[in-house]
């Protein structure tokens, strides 16, 4: 279970980022969600368990300042672990590009069904979509830039605790 605790960390240090990322672009009225890039390493690299285990512990993370239901995250994150986990035998998933482009997808599903929980009745049915495409639109494209530093991050953490799972350099 290092490997889990060691991308926890990862996932933490991605976290702090985001956070300060949308902070900064608060006035640009831009919000960042990254939610592709927490389960894509670990459903593309690691055992099933501890993959598993690391997507969920960022899950519960994110749903620890987010305003929606305690849980909500770390469910979508567990679906999108599967989802990806089962893929990946069809995959070429040691090559970068692949991960990448698993990444921006995982991060398109996940951000639209997060937008679903989050919509309330009260809003006007057109109201928030001119918004959420917009956000949608620079959340790919930051997932995009930041995908192969932060899973070379996280391989060179892994390596460096001792913990690099079966099939993943």
């Amino acid at each position: 279970m290092r490997g889990a605790a060691v991308l926890f960390l990862t996932l933490y240090v991605l976290r702090a980022l985001v956070a300060e990322a949308n902070n900064m672009l608060s006035g640009l009225h831009v919000w960042l969600f990254a939610g592709g890039l927490f389960v894509t390493y670990a459903a593309m690299a690691m055992p099933l368990g501890m993959g598993l285990a690391a997507s969920l512990l960022g899950g519960f993370l994110c749903d620890a300042v987010t305003p929606v239901a305690f849980g909500t995250h770390a469910a979508l994150f567990a679906a999108a672990h599967a989802v990806i986990y089962n893929a990946r035998p069809r995959l070429q998933r040691q090559q970068t590009p692949v991960r990448v482009g698993v990444a921006v997808l995982a991060n398109l599903g996940l951000f639209l069904a997060l937008t679903f929980v989050r919509l309330r009745a009260g809003h006007a049915a057109s109201a928030p979509w001119p918004r959420m495409f917009s956000d949608l639109f620079w959340s790919e494209a930051a997932v995009a830039a930041a995908a192969p530093w932060f899973f070379s991050l996280q391989l060179r953490s892994l390596q460096l605790a001792r913990a690099v799972p079966w099939g993943s350099a």
